[in-house]
């Protein structure tokens, strides 16, 4: 699931809203960086999971997912499909106007809000204990011991280990993404604490820009129907980056993503093509 660059190594500058890509034959143009060091990375993945009708499972509620042939090459010599489906089918990115009537949508955001460092919650052991684990302070102050400070401005993202159980079934007894693997009856998913959430815009780490995400549903464990994690990040031009996938193949530290997708006018988010920049 991952390009290796081969000998190149790419290095990203991001400005104020720009950014700029630099290979040893080609010298950055002079544009102010960001305070995050960027280091280069020889290794690119996609965190997104592929969008099938079939394969593909649906929030609770959500609308359904549908692809329809609309042309083929051996009749009018090109393929297209009409896609039905909700702006936040499979792996996506929410806007701040998702959960607020006053914030941003997507035609709004400004480039830099997609590409981000990252910093990769890996909670998988609390997990596989306890499918609706909400993740702690403490979690995130044990990364921190482990890692250093987390960088301003970040894309904090769960690793659950739910990823491995994606597919349609909800089936109640068995192990399905909807139970996050453990079989157990009824939505079952694992999400960040009020307080994780506070306690990152509190440091800056959500900022003025910055995304929380989580290879579930969404960063919101099962247990709080307000979805107030969703809610807290989704403030500013802050994102919410859902049903990620290959989380493992990020570092902790030091990885970068950039987020791609539609962005529609007045959208509330968008179904995403997710990379990872891996040092």
């Amino acid at each position: 699931m991952r390009r290796r660059l081969g000998p190149l190594a790419f290095g990203l500058a991001l400005g104020l809203g720009a950014g700029a890509l630099a290979g040893p034959a080609l010298r950055a143009p002079a544009v102010p960086v960001s305070e995050v060091p960027l280091p280069a990375f020889s290794k690119v993945a996609f965190l997104s999971h592929v969008n099938s009708p079939r394969r593909t499972p649906l929030f609770p509620g959500d609308p359904p997912f549908r692809a329809e042939t609309v042309f083929t090459v051996a009749e009018d010599g090109f393929y297209l499909r009409y896609l039905h489906q909700g702006e936040h089918t499979g792996t996506h990115y929410s806007a701040p106007c998702h959960f607020h009537a006053d914030e941003i949508c997507a035609q709004d955001l400004d480039p830099a809000d997609m590409v981000l460092p990252a910093v990769v919650i890996d909670v998988r052991a609390q997990v596989a204990a306890d499918p609706d684990y909400r993740i702690t302070v403490a979690d995130l102050e044990a990364w921190e011991d482990a890692y250093g400070p987390m960088p301003q401005n970040a894309a904090v993202l769960a690793r659950t280990g739910c990823s491995k159980y994606w597919g349609p079934s909800d089936e109640p007894t068995e192990p399905t993404y909807f139970n996050c693997g453990s079989g157990l009856r009824g939505f079952h998913q694992p999400g960040f604490s009020v307080e994780a959430v506070r306690w990152l815009l509190d440091r800056g780490v959500l900022g003025e820009r910055g995304a929380l995400g989580s290879d579930t549903f969404g960063p919101d464990p099962s247990s709080d129907p307000r979805y107030r994690a969703s809610s807290l990040t989704l403030r500013e031009h802050r994102l919410t980056l859902e049903n990620l996938h290959n989380l493992g193949e990020l570092t902790p530290a030091g990885s970068w993503i950039v987020v791609g997708g539609p962005v529609n006018a007045k959208g509330s988010g968008a179904p995403a093509m997710v990379f990872g920049l891996i040092p």
